[in-house]
């Protein structure tokens, strides 16, 4: 691989990475932060840490799905591929980002991916698309009746002094699943990327100084996408309160490690507004910023499109310039 794409690969994936942390670190610590139980950059290190440990507890079985089974990225027209899924991937989430709207990470780097295929003619699999973009669209339905469900049951606990301390508890111990679930599955995309970029074509496997590295800029990127997008997940969804917030963490965490059981990468931000929509909808219908939902809903239906076109063009241009 020519030096200049090599030096041009390395910053693409590093730009991925950031994306990542912009966009799923701030959403995900951003409900919790009425709870004064983390600050900021405490929440910050605790799903960082999370994130490196996620591969080692839970397995690669996620980004080897996305590594390997969706295209092959073997060669040098993979190179080029790859590069133009990333870049296309990194450009649609930052630019949604930069607008406070929270997007699919997973149907940003699928899109991606589908679209370095078919301009790069590389096989797609497609029936492996399928299913992921299936289980995609089922995460947020069970995100809502998950946090539905939840919201009641810890609606029974009797109103005390010791409540307050309680759901604070609950949401330290929520927040920490929140962060393990990412890490056992959403935040195995940039593990992925780094796999891919290494020229993997088996299971991947965990090198601790690439964790390490996307830890580090994972972190940078959720420092950057916490101010932009902390008032639309932490009350533009809903005006949240305490147990709200606990509902929704819980049931989004539930959700994702559901799908990393079968392998199937998912969105941790689509469980997530689904666990905000269904604890308020457990309050009343009027208690959901509909208007708000909506909007983060149909960021998901421009996020896929965009990125298979976006990266398609990028991957017929690099292909031609070889």
């Amino acid at each position: 691989m020519p030096d200049l794409l090599a030096v041009t690969l390395l910053t693409a994936t590093a730009l991925f990475a950031l994306a990542n942390g912009a966009n799923d670190g701030g959403a995900l610590i951003a409900v919790g932060l009425k709870l004064p139980v983390f600050r900021p950059w405490q929440a910050i290190v605790i799903m960082a840490t999370a994130l490196g440990a996620g591969p080692y507890l839970f397995g690669t079985a996620v980004a080897t799905t996305l590594a390997t089974r969706m295209v092959s990225f073997n060669g040098p027209r993979g190179d080029i591929a790859l590069l133009a899924a990333l870049l296309a991937t990194a450009g649609v989430v930052l630019t949604l980002t930069r607008r406070g709207i929270p997007t699919s990470l997973t149907l940003a780097i699928v899109g991606g991916i589908v679209g370095a295929g078919l301009g790069s003619d590389l096989p797609v699999a497609w029936p492996l698309i399928g299913t992921v973009l299936i289980v995609a669209a089922i995460a947020p339905l069970a995100g809502t009746l998950l946090s539905y469900t939840v919201t009641r049951l810890l609606g029974l606990l009797r109103p005390s002094a010791n409540n307050v301390r309680t759901i604070g508890a609950l949401h330290a111990a929520a927040f920490l699943l929140l962060c393990l679930a990412y890490g056992a599955n959403d935040g195995q995309k940039m593990l992925a990327v780094f796999a891919i970029g290494g020229g993997i074509t088996g299971a991947v496997t965990t090198q601790a100084y690439e964790m390490l590295v996307i830890v580090a800029l994972f972190a940078v990127g959720a420092i950057f996408g916490l101010r932009r997008l902390g008032v639309r997940f932490g009350s533009g969804v809903l005006a949240a309160r305490p147990i709200h917030a606990v509902s929704a963490e819980l049931s989004a965490a539930s959700a994702v490690l559901g799908s990393a059981a079968v392998g199937s990468p998912v969105s941790m931000t689509q469980a997530l507004v689904g666990g905000l929509v269904g604890t308020g909808i457990s309050d009343g219908m009027r208690r959901v910023r509909w208007r708000t939902a909506g909007g983060i809903v149909a960021a998901w239906f421009i996020t896929l499109p965009a990125a298979i076109g976006a990266s398609a063009a990028l991957a017929l241009l690099g292909q031609a310039a070889l």
